[in-house]
């Protein structure tokens, strides 16, 4: 599952003492297993090997360049969803061509930033492309291509209208969200642009939500966007790509997620015919590849008792890690030197182990919703100055991160055997005012827009 197991009655990542970690660069702190990131790559690699996938990596997840290049140099291409998170990609030394570029809401510069940095240019079978999402979001890019004089790959995204049976903020694949065109609308969709000289609309995209930990809803979606590529074949309408999209489960505990075999079984019977077809298949992972290969970091600063309710304070919450006060989501949590008797043998909601009692791990911040685990079993004698490991971070931990109460955001360390690199320094308290001004007069002339950095549409 991971490189992050107890040794000795203390927590290690892969041959690295967690509590040396901390010693040297404080809490709270992410630690990433590069080991893990490369197993988790290589076996959906394996998994999926029958129809030779472009994966891209969805940095959203984890968007730490270290992480990127790790991924990167396994082979990986990016799923982009922003302007910044293309600008991160290409840091990391990712060709524009190996990006695939979803997202709603692109503005002109972010579509601009895209073509000129390569992305839909590719025509080879490893190649991205402009995840397109509406008809006036597709006029845009073509007027935008137009004028750059590039031609630029684009897939549809489609709706299947399938019900990922995930939490309601990230079921992304039902008629009633934000994404896609429904499929009635798909069809007409290719047969009003499929002709466009600049915008080549080649592909489908879908993306039905995550965490899914069923394979039904893949079946599902893959059949419906089957059907629609036949029916573009009577239309004389050829579909080169299909973007699968990701959302595959992660272990928060043990063995809740199908392990990747199982989605690929469910998957391949219905994508092998296509690919036979030639169609190129996409795939972005995210929450499988780097869940499990990152671990957040929290010191103990006090506990409480308030009536029947025992409370550990720690030095990081929701500003740290969002998902259990946003989603209501499940980590394990546990001492980082629990001793030899206190090693759970599972990560579970009751380690079932002795000497335990019931507690809330909360925040500093003053929010009610400011905690990281309700009503949990752990050990009865946390006590201030313990280390405490929270798992299954390394997806949508640092990249929600905040500065509520004008926190200061986490450092971030990638561990590769018995070596331990800092890949994100802490911020200090002069970061939380960096940008801010406190006079700067806004020339409202619109010659000057530009320069105040306010452009003229």
């Amino acid at each position: 599952m991971d490189l992050f197991a107890y040794r000795h009655g203390e927590l290690h990542a892969e041959d690295v003492p967690v509590r040396a970690i901390a010693e040297r660069v404080g809490t709270p702190c992410y630690i990433y297993s590069q080991g893990t990131l490369e197993s988790h790559y290589d076996r959906l690699i394996e998994a999926f090997a029958p129809i030779h996938p472009l994966v891209c990596y969805s940095i959203k997840s984890c968007p730490n360049l270290s992480v990127l290049k790790v991924l990167h140099d396994r082979g990986a291409g990016m799923d982009v969803v922003s302007g910044g998170e293309l600008f991160r990609a290409r840091s990391a030394g990712v060709e524009g061509s190996r990006c695939v570029y979803a997202g709603v809401g692109k503005t002109d510069e972010e579509i601009r930033y895209a073509i000129r940095e390569g992305v839909g240019s590719g025509n080879g079978v490893a190649t991205g492309l402009f995840n397109c999402e509406s008809e006036e979001e597709f006029e845009n890019l073509a007027r935008i291509a137009r004028d750059e004089r590039a031609v630029v790959r684009v897939a549809l995204r489609i709706n299947p209208d399938v019900d990922p049976k995930t939490h309601r903020y990230t079921s992304t694949g039902k008629k009633e969200t934000k994404f896609g065109v429904d499929l009635e609308r798909a069809r007409r969709f290719f047969v009003l642009y499929g002709r466009d000289a600049y915008a080549k609309l080649e592909g489908l995209h879908l993306h039905i939500g995550s965490p899914v930990y069923t394979t039904d809803p893949y079946r599902e979606a893959l059949t419906k966007t089957a059907k629609l590529v036949d029916e573009l074949a009577t239309d004389g309408i050829t579909i080169r790509s299909i973007d699968l999209g990701g959302g595959f489960g992660a272990d928060y505990e043990s063995a809740q997620s199908p392990p990747l075999k199982q989605y690929a079984d469910a998957i391949l019977p219905l994508a092998l015919p296509l690919h036979e077809r030639g169609i190129q298949f996409i795939l972005e992972p995210g929450r499988t590849i780097v869940a499990n290969a990152g671990i957040l970091l929290v010191k103990v600063l006090y506990t409480k008792t308030s009536g029947e309710k025992r409370f550990i304070i720690c030095d990081a919450g929701m500003n740290a890690l969002l998902r259990p006060s946003h989603y209501g989501s499940f980590h394990f949590i546990w001492p980082v030197e629990p001793g030899e008797a206190m090693i759970p043998a599972r990560r579970t909601l009751d380690p079932n182990l002795p000497n335990t009692a019931t507690q809330d791990v909360v925040g500093p911040l003053c929010e009610s919703g400011d905690f990281l685990a309700l009503d949990r079993t752990l050990p009865a004698n946390i006590k201030r100055g313990d280390l405490l490991a929270v798992f299954t971070a390394g997806a949508y931990g640092m990249s929600m991160a905040n500065r509520y109460n004008s926190s200061v955001l986490p450092a971030e360390v990638l561990v590769n055997g018995s070596a331990a690199s800092l890949v994100r320094t802490r911020e200090n308290f002069s970061s939380l005012i960096e940008h801010e001004l406190t006079t700067s007069p806004i020339s409202l002339d619109c010659a000057a827009r530009e320069v105040c950095g306010v452009h003229a549409s």
